[in-house]
């Protein structure tokens, strides 16, 4: 029906090239992949022209490819890769091009508050499904304790092994000042789920003030007598409707948003400030792969959940929110994809952002990896029983802090200050944060796309889409 804006927004239904012409574009997709290899290899060994000039040429073969076959995830990495050379070759400029990521942001964050509550409201109230309401809640938060406590225990793991923080130099960072925010305690964070204003809740972006809100205007609208709510719910649905044909238009954006945002990181980072943690990030993404083999392939295992039809559909959010480090960006195009894969509209709408909050899976590892960093680097040795409880303070203060800025730095502090375990080495964790939180965020948006299709298909509404979307 809008064929301009599916070229970006629905890429599975765009009609593949002659095979002669699939073949020609995958080998001229290898060749600018390796020739941007060699590109960057070569300036690493001090040959800037040759380099540079290799990895032009690689972006015009990519750009082609790009025209040819266009897709929102293919012109996002595109675009990375692109942001990436920018922050090498011309820094300035760089730092200068990340308004088009907050403008991004800025629009995500217009789109997001009434999407929610249209499509949550209209979806229980047009159907009547109060009694869900109840078991979906349950259900999401039993899984969300297991899945997040299951990170937990991975990230501790893999720091273990790996004794990345033995041996760290904390000179630079002994005479640094750490401000220790305080985390909320449970009934205070329970207290916090329910928005005093709405207004205020949208202003401040809390969205799951606003998903809770929603939930009970449409169990509210549900109980009305049906003449009362039959001229709002549609309504409603046409919102909803706006709202996710709105997420297509802005998503045009994103290639952009993505580009700028690792142009930006490049440019103000630098290379030298990830020499001597190279072992911490790598620490890190073995212990996201762990927790993906571990974890997530026996829960889409057991669910009976098609995995080549969840990894196409978790693909273009995933990449969003790698580039971005913010998993706001991606919450509307994460909610249209899971809905196309199946998933009924309320849950997903529902589940998704309660799961911004309960459900940070990628954030689990990283927390507890870094306060076991953080242990090994002060020469503290955790017995057993201070080991359990660092755990359990992570996974209580992790609970209700998804919209406070750097969230995991306050959690993370405020554990490191509850278990009398020393701040300054937090500190060293701040130089490669950014390259850590691209992978962090890109498993908070799965793990809570993957959290909607399982409760989706516990409640026996999951129906699979994604079968006719690969034909």
């Amino acid at each position: 029906m809008y064929p301009v804006f599916r070229v970006y927004a629905m890429p599975k239904t765009i009609a593949t090239p002659q095979h002669g012409g699939t073949k020609f574009l995958v080998i001229l997709s290898l060749a600018g992949a390796a020739l941007w290899l060699v590109g960057t290899a070569s300036s690493l060994l001090n040959q800037a022209t040759p380099g540079a000039a290799l990895r032009a040429t690689a972006l015009v073969l990519l750009g082609v490819v790009g025209l040819r076959k266009p897709s929102l995830i293919f012109w996002t990495f595109l675009a990375m890769i692109a942001g990436v050379e920018l922050g090498f070759d011309a820094p300035q400029i760089a730092v200068n091009a990340h308004f088009l990521g907050d403008l991004f942001l800025r629009l995500i964050r217009m789109i997001v508050a009434p999407l929610l509550f249209a499509s949550i409201t209209a979806g229980i109230a047009g159907h009547g499904r109060l009694r869900s309401i109840g078991r979906v809640a349950i259900k999401a938060l039993i899984y969300f304790e297991i899945v997040t406590t299951l990170g937990l225990l991975i990230g501790a793991l893999a720091m273990n092994i790996s004794g990345a923080g033995w041996g760290v130099m904390l000179s630079a960072a002994q005479g640094a000042e750490v401000a220790v925010q305080s985390v909320q305690t449970w009934q205070q964070n329970l207290v916090n789920l329910f928005p005093e204003n709405l207004a205020q809740a949208v202003s401040q972006n809390q969205i799951l003030q606003v998903a809770i809100f929603s939930l009970l205007f449409g169990a509210a609208l549900a109980l009305l007598p049906e003449q009362k709510r039959k001229p709002l719910v549609p309504a409603l649905q046409s919102v909803a409707d706006t709202m996710f044909q709105l997420t297509r238009l802005v998503m045009f954006l994103a290639p952009l948003a993505a580009g700028s945002a690792l142009a930006y990181t490049v440019a103000s980072m630098g290379l030298a400030m990830l020499i001597p943690l190279v072992k911490v990030v790598l620490t890190f993404y073995v212990a996201l792969f762990a927790f993906c083999l571990v974890v997530m392939l026996p829960i889409l295992i057991g669910f009976r959940i098609p995995l080549r039809g969840f990894i196409a559909a978790v693909a273009e959010p995933a990449a969003i929110g790698f580039a971005t480090t913010t998993s706001e960006a991606a919450l509307p195009l994460a909610i249209e994809r899971m809905e196309e894969f199946g998933v009924p509209r309320w849950i997903a709408s529902f589940v998704i952002p309660t799961g911004y909050s309960f459900n940070m899976t990628g954030s689990s590892v990283y927390l507890s990896m870094a306060a076991v960093f953080t242990a090994q680097a002060a020469g503290f040795h955790m017995s057993s029983f201070q080991f359990i409880a660092m755990l359990a303070t992570l996974m209580l203060a992790s609970k209700g802090v998804a919209g406070v800025p750097r969230a995991v730095l306050v959690v993370l502090l405020a554990t490191a200050n509850s278990t009398h375990l020393p701040t300054a080495p937090i500190l060293l964790f701040l130089g490669v944060d950014t390259l850590m939180d691209m992978g962090r965020t890109t498993m908070n948006v799965v793990g809570n796309c993957m959290a909607s299709v399982v409760v989706a298909r516990a409640e026996g509404s999951f129906e699979d889409s994604s079968e006719p979307a690969r034909s």
